[in-house]
């Protein structure tokens, strides 16, 4: 009795606590690439027109048409991926639907022979597998998970998707261009603006992975950056030559 006393606090500590991020959200990974391709691309492209030594308007109006043209493309990108990602997953759940329908009970040795491949005893694998096919429904939700390691009732958006990485990438894409809109007539309030962007992104996906946020975001900073340098010189050089 004094174990079960003693472990009780730790169980209520345990169902208090023992919760999980959302891995499976149709809106998370989207969004952070959007961001961060928005930022970077958008920073890369601006920095190598203005290596060019050109105007100040044709650096604005490369930054605008990049932030339109990177966030229209993300969004039909994304789009077209999770709805063919989605349509295929509606197919293969066809095809589990008709064989659930003509061939239940070898569905059912199916699903019995996987609980015992898992350790459960057969007898106790059978008794749970028919259990569990007496709803049709049920049963091909779980041949779903099962079978092809998906949720039926989980499958992400395409619309979410693509609203999401049209936002984001357009959020990001903005920074660069933002001081240019402002009045400033220089690049560099553009890059440095747009190296916190890279660096609070960075860290914000720290947040959500549990990772460092100091490793993130200098790390983002620092591919961000690199980006930007090598498009400048590339620039510089392209502009001396033409």
């Amino acid at each position: 009795m004094s174990i079960i006393e003693a472990q009780a606090p730790l169980h209520e500590a345990h169902r208090d606590n023992h919760t999980h991020r959302d891995v499976n959200g149709g809106w998370l990974r989207p969004a952070v690439f959007g961001a961060m391709d928005g930022l970077v691309s958008n920073l890369a492209l601006m920095t190598g027109v203005a290596g060019g030594s050109v105007s100040t308007q044709t650096v604005v109006i490369t930054g605008l048409a990049g932030l339109a043209a990177g966030a229209f493309s993300m969004a039909a990108g994304e789009y077209t991926s999770v709805a063919s990602q989605r349509e295929l997953v509606q197919a293969e759940l066809d095809v589990e639907r008709v064989q659930l329908r003509k061939h239940p009970v070898d569905e059912m040795e199916e699903l019995a022979a996987l609980y015992v491949s898992r350790g459960v005893e057969p007898a106790l694998a059978r008794e749970v597998a028919m259990q569990l096919s007496r709803d049709p429904e049920q049963a091909l939700e779980i041949h779903a998970r099962e079978e092809l390691g998906i949720d039926p009732d989980d499958l992400p958006s395409p619309t979410v998707a693509a609203v999401s990485s049209f936002g984001s990438f357009a959020l990001g894409a903005l920074l660069p261009v933002l001081p240019y809109l402002l009045g400033a007539t220089a690049l560099w309030p553009a890059v440095l603006l747009a190296l916190v962007g890279l660096f609070a992104c960075g860290a914000l996906v720290a947040r959500v992975t549990a990772r460092g946020w100091l490793f993130s975001g200098m790390r983002q900073l620092v591919l961000g950056g690199a980006a930007a340098a090598v498009t400048y010189g590339l620039g510089m050089l392209l502009g001396a030559a033409l």
